[in-house]
């Protein structure tokens, strides 16, 4: 489908090839059988050095070596598992720096942003401190070896995951690790992973194209989580943090119809964003906590503000893709799979 013209090392931009080349691994990696990926080429230049086995909310990643001590990192997207699922389900938000007490033997140490009100999904965050265990030393391992050039791909939950894990190496980088490595990242049909504050900061930590988020303009993926932004989730200078006293400065009755409509707006986001923590926070915290008994529950953010993040890429499908892959209201996955984002990106022109 796609000759791979990959020149190391890596460089910015956007690479049609490099991003198909990664998604025939990353197919493979979120296959459940052979026969998901029996259409899709094999990589071209890139081998399997290691598959852990699954951990956490049923999680699990790929090492492939590449060219001229290249690697990729290849990040599982959602499974038919229940626990695989919870994992997006928790949607919680959590500061983007902190610490989460995953088992009774670790305590996840992380920081994803530099912005002191950047946060984060908190179950994709869970599932990023069982994988970055292994990760890191494996990486390590790698870097000693003479790795500089090391691409990170993920597709749906996947992709969420490569935010979070390129986020976390990107800081670790600013404290001095992984001194000199170029880092590359493809998240692919990846859903919002945080608030307006972590963008702001997974962007400015990216910046210069190195990192993407490849989406099929079909596919709904990408608009989960829902999103509530209240006035609490402005920056703190804004004309509605003092939208009170203007409008007490205003005559009755213009002023009892403004307060009325301020307060009718303002309660319900608010009401709304309650509504959803409360389930997609506590409630699903409670189910993690069920099947990850030494897990221990976060403080979580009162926001809901969840906003795309990074450059995106847009395959825009036309009349000849809908008549390949139509909509459907059953098969709800038909515009998320690896299959369908390999069609568009054949057709796609810089």
């Amino acid at each position: 489908m796609f000759s791979l013209a990959q020149t190391l090392p890596l460089r910015a931009g956007f690479d049609a090839g490099e991003y198909a080349e990664l998604m025939y691994i990353s197919a493979r990696t979120g296959a459940l059988s052979p026969d998901y990926y029996k259409h899709i080429p094999k990589p071209a230049t890139h081998q399997l050095v290691y598959r852990s086995a699954p951990v956490g909310l049923d999680n699990l990643w790929e090492l492939w070596g590449g060219p001229q001590q290249s690697a990729v990192i290849s990040l599982r997207g959602t499974t038919a598992a229940a626990l695989s699922w919870l994992a997006n389900f928790y949607a919680g938000m959590v500061p983007a720096n902190g610490s989460v007490q995953v088992s009774d033997s670790f305590r996840f140490d992380y920081r994803l942003a530099q912005h002191p009100r950047a946060t984060v999904h908190v179950g994709w965050l869970l599932s990023l401190g069982f994988l970055s265990r292994e990760i890191l030393p494996r990486l390590d391992s790698c870097y000693r070896a003479g790795v500089r050039d090391l691409s990170i791909i993920g597709h749906s939950q996947g992709g969420a995951l490569t935010y979070l894990l390129t986020a976390q190496l990107r800081m670790m980088q600013q404290s001095g690790a992984f001194a000199g490595m170029r880092i590359k990242s493809y998240a692919s049909a990846g859903p919002k992973p945080g608030n307006l504050y972590f963008a702001y900061d997974y962007e400015n930590l990216t910046r210069g194209g190195w990192a993407f988020n490849v989406v099929n303009a079909a596919d709904w993926v990408p608009e989960t989580p829902v999103s509530i932004q209240t006035i609490r989730d402005f920056n703190k200078t804004n004309p509605f943090a003092g939208a009170g006293s203007v409008i007490r400065k205003q005559k009755v009755p213009v002023r009892w119809a403004l307060a009325h409509a301020y307060r009718r707006l303002d309660k319900s986001t608010r009401k709304a964003e309650k509504i959803y923590r409360r389930y997609l926070a506590r409630t699903a915290g409670k189910i993690v906590r069920k099947s990850l008994q030494s897990f221990r529950t976060p403080v979580y953010e009162t926001g809901m503000d969840y906003t795309r993040a990074g450059n995106y890429v847009v395959l825009m499908p036309d009349s000849a893709y809908y008549r390949r892959f139509p909509d459907s209201d059953t098969a709800v996955f038909v515009h998320h799979l690896h299959a369908p984002y390999l069609y568009l990106l054949s057709r796609y022109r810089p």
